[in-house]
């Protein structure tokens, strides 16, 4: 059996540790929920109920309709809470995360500078907005935004967020191949928590990557 690990995974529990304990001018988090896509079947389970349309329009998004990033305390905002999460060796000036090492799931590299590092959306804002967050609200589009309680942010190179852009998984996939099942599961997770509609192509491709993909079931 293949053992569930990432940084959203294996991270989270050092965060909320940190926090606990009182990293200066941090508000302290609950430990976020395991994501529904722990075990392959429920992954695909998931795959299979979410909606299958085109892709909407792009008229009328902006960035600024997902307002981000929130505000977790003096000076800090939910980037320092997900580089906090996904790091080691984490130094701070304040709360504010100023050091540590990184390494990016989607393509191996490792970072000692935070200004190095991106903080992708596993589920992109624009690709969000053509699967029906154009209907929502923008307190809904900031909450998606921010989501810490789904596998939706992650601390990656810039480069490989850059790369990946607004693409969904029939276009775009990491170069890390060994990440695919989790990077797959993830995403319906997300989709399926905020009920966006899938492609055709994108529901294919993922059902691709999700066959033989197992995990260990969380206790």
């Amino acid at each position: 059996m293949r053992t569930r690990s990432g940084p959203y995974a294996v991270g989270a529990l050092a965060l909320v540790a940190a926090l606990t304990f009182g990293v200066a001018g941090c508000v302290a988090l609950e430990e976020p929920e395991v994501s529904p896509s722990s075990d392959g079947g429920s992954a695909t389970q998931m795959l299979s109920q979410l909606t299958v349309a085109e892709a909407g329009s792009m008229r009328g998004y902006s960035r600024s309709r997902f307002p981000h990033w929130r505000k977790t305390g003096q000076n800090c905002d939910v980037r320092d809470t997900v580089l906090e999460r996904d790091g080691k060796d984490i130094k701070h000036s304040g709360c504010n995360v100023v050091g540590g090492r990184w390494e990016s799931v989607y393509d191996g590299r490792s970072f000692t500078e935070p200004s190095s590092v991106d903080i992708d959306h596993m589920v992109p804002l624009a690709n969000a907005w053509r699967s029906g967050a154009d209907e929502w609200d923008d307190e809904k589009r900031g909450d998606f935004a921010n989501d810490l309680d789904r596998p939706q942010l992650f601390a990656v190179s810039a480069s490989s967020n850059r790369s990946k852009g607004d693409q969904d998984p029939s276009q775009w996939k990491p170069p890390n191949q060994s990440y695919w099942c989790q990077y797959a599961g993830d995403w319906v997770a997300v989709k399926h928590h905020w009920k966006l509609t899938i492609t055709s192509a994108e529901k294919a491709t993922l059902a691709d990557m999700l066959e033989g993909c197992t995990w260990e079931s969380k206790p």
